[in-house]
C-alpha cells in the first residue's frame, strides 16, 4: 500500500481512525456520567486508576506504534511477507508484555497507591478496582496491534466495527453492573471495571474476525510459530522501546498530576476527572490525524520520497488545527451543557468551568504538537522522540510540583500545566524537523 499526500488521502486514512476513537470516548463519557451519579468519590478514584491503566495500555501502544512504523515501511516497500512476519511477532510480544504488566500490577498497586494517596478509602477503592481492571490488558494490547496492522495497510476503516461492538457492550454492561439493573448485582466502581474488560474482549474478537472475514489472512499470513523470530523481536524492541519509555513518561507525568490533585481535595479530584474528558473530545480528530501522520510519513519514506515529509506534516497540522477550532468553538459556547452531562451538581459545574477554559486554550497547542511529534515518530528515530518527551515531561513536572504541591494553587492554575507541556513538545519537534537530521534513518 503506497499512500499519496493529498488532503483527500489524509482524511481518508484519518477519518476511520477518528470514528473508531469516538467509540472509546463515548465509553469514557458514559462511564464517568454513570459513576458521577453513583458517587463523587467513585468518580474521583476512577480518574486516578484510569490514568494508571492508561499508563499500562500506553506501554502496549508504544509497542504497537513501533510495529506500525515497521509495518508501514514494509507496506511502502511492497514487502508483504516482511509485514506479515512483523505482525505475527507483534502478537506474541503484545500478549506476553500484557501478562507481565498484570502480574506487576497485582504486586505493586497496594504499594504505589498506599504511599501516594492520602485518603484511606481512596486507597482501598483504587487497589480493589485495579485488581479487576488490569485483566483487560491482554485483550486491549492485542487489539492495539490489530489497529496498527489495519492502519499500516490502509484499511483503517475496519477498526470501526470493533469499536462499535465494544461500545454497545460497554454501555450496556456499565448500566447493568454499576447500578445493578436487569438482575445484575450493583457493583459500582468494580462493575465499571468488569464492563470494560468485557468490551475489550469483544473488541478484539471483532477485529480478529474481520481479519478472516475480509480474507486478509490469505495475503498477510499470520503464522505465530513459523514466523516467530528472535531477530525480529529484537528489532521491534529497538524501534519500540524508546516509544514505550516515552509513553511511560508522558502518561506517568499525568499520573503524578492527578496524585497531586488528590492531595488538594475530593472535589478537585472529581472535577479534574470530568475535565479530563476534554482531551478525548478534541483528541478524536487530532490524535487520529497524528496517527495518520505517523503511518504516512513512514510510508512515503519507504517509497523514497523524503523531500515530501515536511509538506505532508504541515498539511496534516493545518487539518488538525481546523478541526480543533471547530470543535473547540462548540465546546466553548456550550461549556455548561457539556459539564452538566457528568453531574447534576450545579456547584460542581461552576467549580470546573474556569479550568475548562484553560484546558481548551491549551488544546489548540496540542492540535499542532501531536501531529508534529508523530511526524518525528514516523521518521523512525524513536530515541529522539524519547529525549523530547523526557524533556517536556520534566518541565511539566517542575511546574506541577511548584504550583500544585508546594503552592496549593487554585484548580484552574494547576491545569495551566497542560499548556506548559504542549508548548515544550511542539518546540522540540519543530526544531528537530527543521534540522533535517531525521533523513536517511533505516528501520
Amino acid at each position: 500500500m503506497k499512500v499519496s499526500v493529498t488532503s483527500k488521502d489524509i482524511i481518508k486514512l484519518a477519518a476511520p481512525i477518528s470514528l473508531a476513537m469516538l467509540i472509546p470516548q463515548i465509553n469514557f463519557i458514559t462511564n464517568n456520567a454513570f459513576l458521577g451519579r453513583f458517587g463523587e468519590r467513585e468518580l474521583g478514584v476512577n480518574g486516578i486508576t484510569g490514568i494508571y491503566y492508561l499508563i499500562l495500555s500506553m506501554i502496549g501502544y508504544g509497542l504497537s506504534s513501533g510495529m506500525q512504523i515497521q509495518m508501514s515501511r514494509r507496506a511502502g516497500e511492497h514487502d508483504t511477507e516482511g509485514l506479515s512476519k512483523i505482525f505475527s511477532n507483534g502478537i506474541v510480544l503484545s500478549v506476553g508484555l500484557a501478562l507481565s504488566l498484570v502480574i506487576l500490577t497485582l504486586l505493586l498497586a497496594p504499594l504505589i497507591f498506599g504511599y501516594s494517596l492520602h485518603d484511606p478509602e481512596n486507597i482501598r477503592l483504587s487497589v480493589s478496582y485495579l485488581y479487576i481492571r488490569s485483566w483487560g490488558l491482554p485483550f486491549w494490547m492485542a487489539t492495539q496491534l490489530f489497529n496498527a496492522f489495519y492502519i499500516s495497510i490502509g484499511r483503517s476503516r475496519l477498526i470501526i466495527w470493533g469499536a462499535l461492538t465494544a461500545t454497545a457492550a460497554n454501555i450496556f454492561f456499565d448500566y447493568c453492573l454499576i447500578f445493578g439493573h436487569f438482575g445484575f448485582p450493583q457493583l459500582g466502581l468494580k462493575g465499571a471495571g468488569i464492563a470494560s474488560i468485557i468490551a475489550e474482549f469483544i473488541y478484539l474478537v471483532t477485529l480478529a474476525g474481520m481479519y478472516y472475514f475480509r480474507k486478509l489472512h490469505i495475503t498477510y499470513q499470520l503464522h505465530i510459530i513459523k514466523n516467530f523470530s528472535l531477530q525480529l523481536c529484537k528489532q521491534a524492541f529497538i524501534v519500540a522501546s524508546p516509544l514505550i519509555v516515552q509513553f511511560l513518561f508522558s502518561i506517568g507525568g499525568w499520573q503524578v498530576f492527578f496524585i497531586f490533585i488528590e492531595h488538594e481535595g475530593q472535589r478537585e479530584l472529581a472535577a479534574s476527572q470530568i475535565l479530563r474528558s476534554l482531551f478525548g473530545i478534541i483528541g478524536l480528530g487530532t490524535w487520529a490525524l497524528a496517527s495518520a501522520c505517523n503511518a504516512m510519513v513512514s510510508n512515503i519514506i519507504g517509497q523514497g520520497r523524503q523531500k515530501e515529509v515536511i509538506s505532508l506534516i504541515i498539511k496534516i497540522a493545518k487539518l488538525s488545527l481546523l478541526y480543533t477550532i471547530i470543535v473547540g468553538g462548540l465546546l466553548y459556547f456550550f461549556s455548561h451543557a457539556f459539564l452538566s452531562l457528568y453531574t447534576n451538581d450545579a456547584s460542581m459545574v461552576a467549580f470546573a468551568e474556569p479550568s475548562f477554559y484553560i484546558i481548551l486554550a491549551a488544546l489548540f497547542i496540542m492540535a499542532l504538537a501531536t501531529v508534529m511529534f508523530n511526524g518525528v515518530v514516523g521518521t523512525g528515530n524513536t530515541v529522539v522522540n524519547l529525549v523530547m518527551e523526557i524533556s517536556s515531561v520534566g518541565i511539566y513536572l517542575i511546574y506541577c510540583y511548584i504550583i500544585i504541591e508546594r503552592m496549593r494553587s487554585p484548580l484552574y492554575i494547576c491545569w495551566i500545566s497542560e499548556g506548559v507541556y504542549w508548548t515544550a513538545l511542539i518546540s522540540f519537534s519543530f526544531f528537530y524537523l527543521r534540522s533535517g537530521r531525521w533523513r536517511g534513518k533505516a528501520i
